[in-house]
Order: C-alpha cells, then sequence, then structure tokens
C-alpha cells in the first residue's frame, strides 16, 4: 500500500501544477496497486494484469467490495496504455482538465 500511497501523493502535486496526464497515469497506478495488495493479503494468486475491473471482479469474487464503479474502472483502464506510450493525451478523444480528476465517485476523497 505504501506504493500506491506514493502514487496517490504524486497525482496530488501534479494536480495541484495542472498536470493532468501525468496525474491521471498516478491515479490509475494508486487504484491498480492499492486493489493488488488487498488481493496479496487475501492470499489470491496474482495474475499480471492493469486491469482495473478485472482486479475489481477478483475481489468481489473473494467477497470484498470495492466501491469504485465499473464505469469508473473502465476509465482508470483506458488510462494505462496511452499513458505508456503516449502519442498524445492519456484520453484519447481530448486532452484532460482538472474536471476529469474529480469524477462523480469521488475517489480522491476515498483513498486517504
Amino acid at each position: 500500500m505504501t506504493y500506491s500511497k506514493e502514487n496517490f501523493d504524486s497525482a496530488n502535486v501534479l494536480l495541484k501544477n495542472s498536470l493532468f496526464n501525468p496525474c491521471l497515469q498516478n491515479v490509475q497506478q494508486s487504484v491498480e496497486k492499492a486493489l493488488k495488495t488487498l488481493l496479496i493479503e487475501k492470499g489470491a494468486r496474482l495474475k499480471k494484469t492493469h486491469e482495473i475491473l478485472e482486479l475489481k471482479k477478483n475481489l468481489e469474487m473473494l467477497n470484498i467490495q470495492v466501491d469504485i464503479s465499473d464505469e469508473n474502472c473502465d476509465f482508470l483502464n483506458s488510462i494505462y496504455l496511452p499513458s505508456k506510450y503516449p502519442l498524445g493525451s492519456v484520453i484519447p478523444d481530448f486532452n484532460p482538465d482538472e474536471s476529469i480528476l474529480y469524477r462523480s465517485d469521488n475517489h480522491s476523497k476515498k483513498c486517504n
């Protein structure tokens, strides 16, 4: 969870400096690492994946509910590859702004 928290803290610093693409990348990494930590703590076999929705479903099979919508899981999934191999923005259809970081699930409040 230490690495997840570091990514989350990095995302907050990047957000404050209007660096939205790397902010989103760090948010995605923070969520991914937190979910993987929960799986490891439960003794689950960890498959090499970056798919947030898949990790969430794996946790639900262990009766662990994750407070993140499937829609936001899909959104976070869409960030991973473009952030690692950028051809433009981490969001293919537009350049992110501050509003995209405050989506309906309020993940930033729940990660503290």
